[in-house]
């Protein structure tokens, strides 16, 4: 058996598979096999490469460490957010209307 045929019957196998094991279908499944070995073969055996604009390299880290942004206050539950810090908080939805009919 030729490494096609293993390839096809392997196809062959997960379609099958893949259908939930129907009965009377293995014509009809070898030839979707059959296409997509074919659709293997024919496609290159590696990906094209990339140009440079497509797949830009990814930016080299700092060699010093930044320092860390202040962390904001916390409010405890029940009470109210200063001043300053109620535009940090974000409002509640509206309800959604009901679909026109």
């Amino acid at each position: 058996m030729s490494t096609d045929d293993k390839r096809i019957r392997e196809f062959a196998y997960q379609i099958w598979e893949s259908e939930g094991r129907p009965d009377g279908q293995e014509h009809r499944h070898w030839e979707m096999a059959r296409k997509l070995a074919e659709a293997e073969a024919m496609a290159p055996s590696t990906p094209p490469k990339a140009t440079r604009a497509a797949s830009p390299k990814p930016a080299a880290k700092p060699k010093a460490a930044a320092k860390p942004a202040a962390a904001a206050p916390v409010t405890p539950p029940g009470e109210k957010a200063a001043a300053g810090a109620s535009s940090a908080v974000k409002k509640p939805r509206a309800p959604r209307k009901p679909p026109a009919l």
